[in-house]
């Protein structure tokens, strides 16, 4: 059994502050999510789309500054989209998340990697977070996102396994990007109405930061991916909201079948061998 480092005050504190990283991360996140497939600066001042009043610093204060203003702008009173505040306290409960595994593997793999692997998954966070609320939006995933994601990923990577030796991950999460790239890949050539590109750039990325943790959590990452699109789309045309035909943007289920793989993949994959391999 893996070691689990010690529940201590300091343990505590790193994972509030990892926690109110994501809140801030998440209120830029906001900004990526709304400008970037409009191609607009993310570094102008936010207004209020409505009356174009700039918004304050006190304003911007993530989750709570929403609730301080019941959800409507402090000039106008235009509504705020729910939108924000979910994307922030989302993004700072995936940060404490990743920060408590982190800390969990820091007897085994030293600080210096879980330091680094922190920062690795907390970018896979940022960048997925970011894609599946585009993707919902305007069924794409933009090159923006998904392409820089290879050369920044794979370097702290690399990195974390220096600090940690296990070159064994590394070599093992590069073996992962190419078979999921690959598979998708397939399926674009087969049906290209059915597999977007942006889905297959997407699967690279994916298939290294699972495979990073096991191939358990690889393959039960990517199953989930059709299993929760299949469910959500048998429910839409159960309930009439959606035929065969349909368009459905299947980046979000890969992004959540992605998490609940790096969560539980590797208990699922090996409960399973245990049940068929007696």
């Amino acid at each position: 059994m893996t070691p689990v480092a010690a529940i201590t005050p300091l343990t505590t504190l790193l994972l509030v502050f990892a926690a109110l990283l994501g809140l801030v991360i998440g209120s830029f996140l906001t900004v990526v999510i709304a400008r970037l497939p409009h191609k607009e600066s993310l570094n102008t001042p936010s207004r209020c789309p409505k009356c174009a009043a700039a918004i304050t610093p006190w304003q911007n204060i993530p989750v709570l500054s929403w609730i301080m203003l019941r959800g409507r702008c402090a000039s106008c009173g235009e509504r705020i989209s729910v939108r924000y505040p979910l994307v922030e306290a989302l993004t700072g409960t995936v940060f404490a998340l990743v920060a408590g595994a982190a800390i969990h593997h820091t007897p085994d793999t030293g600080v210096a990697a879980a330091l680094l692997l922190f920062v690795a998954y907390a970018i896979f966070a940022s960048i997925t977070i970011a894609l599946a609320y585009i993707d919902l939006d305007t069924f794409r995933l933009p090159n923006a996102l998904t392409l820089p994601a290879y050369p920044l990923l794979i370097a702290l990577l690399i990195a974390a396994s220096l600090a940690s030796g296990d070159w064994a991950a590394l070599l093992r999460a590069l073996i992962g990007a190419a078979v999921l790239w690959a598979f998708y890949g397939i399926i674009r050539l087969i049906r290209p109405d059915a597999m977007g590109g942006g889905d297959v750039k997407l699967a690279g990325t994916i298939g290294l930061m699972l495979a990073y943790l096991g191939w358990g959590a690889l393959a039960v990452g990517a199953f989930a991916a059709f299993l929760f699109g299949g469910v959500f789309g048998i429910a839409l045309m159960l309930a009439r909201r959606a035929g065969r035909k349909t368009a459905v943007p299947f980046g979000p289920w890969m992004i959540l079948g992605a998490w609940f793989g790096a969560g539980a993949g590797n208990l699922i994959a090996s409960w399973y061998l245990e049940l068929v391999i007696p």
